[in-house]
């Protein structure tokens, strides 16, 4: 006896009937490359730009803050963790390229059950992951030889980096903050991406005994004891070393004593895409004004 395959969904039936709306000669079969990408994730947004891929993309999500004109003037369909599958859908896309952690999960399977593509792209941390999501993005664009290109010219930042990082001496401690709430610290521990940048920018992460985001309590933060702090700036600025050290556990590091708090671009700084080793030499030279030799 042949089993029974669940119904699809009424829901994913109203989102099939929408794409099913197309014209046939749209759908006759997967085009050379595609013609209407939604993109979530700011490295992926980025990456398309730099690409040359701008004219192709439907929609982004409210992680593409760069360039300033991706959100300003693409369509916005949520926070890359908060998507709805309506707004995605009704772009009438014909691929969805995902950075890693978009959802939730049940949304984008949605979207696929529509009949649109969801392409995941991994996103470690490192000098070979952005050079692997060039590629990635790349290839599902249709664009590999641009990204070749692209992928060619932030190897040869990574390698001056490199260079530039070897002259360190003894590496610092280093606590990235995300934010201050509520007398809440929130700092990037070990295998984040706030870690990862840290290790690019030859600094060991004095948050490193959590694992992830986490919030940290002021006797941790203590012990950690970071000589230097970085925050995030916003469009609204950045905290001042006033408020950042007057948090109670905070003022109580070497890096208080010597007000060493460097501020710098969320996206540019965590989003581990083509501008990563500009970024990470910025918090480098900020961190070692005057690097020690050995």
């Amino acid at each position: 006896m042949t089993p029974t395959r669940p119904a699809p969904s009424r829901r994913a039936l109203l989102l099939a009937a929408a794409v099913l709306a197309l014209p046939r000669a749209a759908r006759a079969g997967p085009p050379p490359a595609p013609a209407r990408i939604v993109s979530l994730g700011g490295a992926v947004t980025e990456i398309l730009y730099a690409l040359g891929a701008r004219d192709r993309i439907v929609a982004v999500d409210t992680t593409s803050l760069y360039p300033a004109e991706a959100l300003r003037l693409k369509p916005n369909v949520g926070y890359l963790r908060a998507l709805s599958a309506e707004g995605i859908v009704s772009t009438r896309p014909d691929l969805v390229i995902a950075a890693e952690g978009a959802g939730p999960p049940d949304v984008l399977a949605l979207v696929r059950e529509a009949g649109v593509p969801v392409a995941p792209v991994r996103d470690p941390p490192t000098r070979e992951g952005v050079l692997d999501k060039i590629a990635a993005v790349g290839r599902l664009a249709g664009l590999d030889a641009e990204a070749r290109t692209l992928a060619a010219s932030v190897e040869a930042g990574f390698t001056a980096l490199a260079a530039e990082r070897s002259r360190i001496a003894r590496p610092i401690g280093v606590l990235v903050v995300l934010s201050l709430q509520n007398g809440r610290v929130m700092v990037g521990g070990r295998n984040s991406t706030a870690d990862g940048m840290l290790a690019l920018a030859g600094a060991r992460n004095a948050a490193a005994a959590v694992e992830g985001f986490k919030p940290l309590t002021d006797e941790a933060i203590v012990a950690a004891a970071p000589d230097a702090v970085v925050v995030m700036r916003t469009e609204q600025g950045s905290a001042t070393p006033e408020a950042v050290f007057a948090q109670p556990g905070l003022g109580r590091t070497p890096a208080a004593a010597r007000r060493a708090l460097v501020a710098m671009d969320g996206l540019s700084l965590l989003g581990f895409g083509p501008r990563t080793p500009e970024a990470a030499r910025e918090l480098m030279r900020a961190l070692y004004p005057d690097p020690p030799r050995e």
